[in-house]
């Protein structure tokens, strides 16, 4: 029996990528709380939204499988400061310069404040693709990011975010003195902290209860400038002893890394739906090639 002849032709592809077969089918658009809701236990965040929260979702045929959420941003940021020298307080600062810097701040900035992937779809490249194209469809010139998580998985920069060096928190010398003045426990051991405090008397778990509130309305920037007010007697009044010691920890030891992206594509020009592969056909940082 005779063996016909076979060729076997190879192929070589320069810089391959690897790519998700299901990319194609996914889509960027307007999502509602409901969709925060439906993965927000994925998120160690999940028990609070940011000021003036928008929705975003990532679908595939019709199910959300992904959801960012922007806020907006504060009024008063160390990092932003370093990036945007001109937007610093200055001695000579007046009411009026004041309340047009937090115009000019609202009308151009969000940030990104929650951000979860479904778990069957993490690792494929979804998150960052998802980052830059909610960026540019929010419509405003820049977009912010303060992520821990940045320290250790780069979505940020693939998305094309630029970062400013890592910092510790203001307030990082005063709450290391507080927690060791107060505990034996590590000042970062959250659980550790609660359970010092919980083998106390309940008279002494009440005086270290309101030593703790106290301190973090007095060192905590967020409740004495955007959220001050009337309101904060009663946030002070219903806050637990969890949430005390998780916002001294938050002020004082969290140090996220500040992220910053500049639009390049003009306000209006952006669909309100996008195909997630949309980021692959240009660079992060230049503009649509619808």
């Amino acid at each position: 029996m005779m063996l016909s002849d076979t060729e076997t032709l190879i192929e070589r592809i320069d810089s391959p990528r690897a790519f998700f077969s299901l990319a194609d089918e996914m889509f960027v658009e307007r999502g509602t709380i409901d969709d925060w809701y439906l993965l927000h236990d994925l998120h160690y965040k999940a028990e609070k939204l940011p000021i003036g929260p928008r929705f975003w979702r990532l679908v595939l045929a019709g199910q959300t499988i992904g959801v960012l959420v922007t806020g907006t941003p504060k009024g008063m940021l160390r990092e932003r400061h370093i990036v945007f020298p001109n937007l610093k307080p200055r001695s000579g600062d007046t009411r009026l310069t004041n309340t047009n810097r937090y115009h000019y701040i609202n009308a151009n900035f969000r940030v990104i404040s929650r951000f979860v992937i479904d778990t069957m779809f993490r690792g494929i490249g979804a998150g960052y693709r998802m980052m830059n194209l909610v960026s540019r469809m929010e419509g405003n010139t820049f977009m912010e990011i303060q992520s821990s998580m940045s320290k250790f998985n780069a979505f940020g920069q693939k998305a094309g975010f630029k970062f400013v060096k890592p910092m510790n928190a203001n307030k990082y010398d005063q709450v290391l003195r507080f927690f060791r003045s107060h505990f034996a426990a590590s000042p970062q051991d959250f659980e550790a902290i609660l359970a010092e405090i919980a083998a106390k008397p309940p008279a002494e778990q009440q005086r270290l209860a309101e030593i703790c509130t106290d301190f973090y309305f007095r060192n905590s920037a967020l409740e004495n400038t955007s959220n001050g007010g009337a309101a904060m007697e009663q946030r002070r009044a219903s806050m637990s002893l969890r949430d005390a010691v998780k916002g001294i920890q938050q002020i004082g030891l969290a140090s996220p890394m500040y992220g910053i992206w500049k639009c390049p594509d003009p306000k209006g020009s952006v669909p309100e739906r996008l195909a997630l592969t949309q980021f692959d056909r240009q660079g992060p940082s230049e503009r649509l090639r619808l």
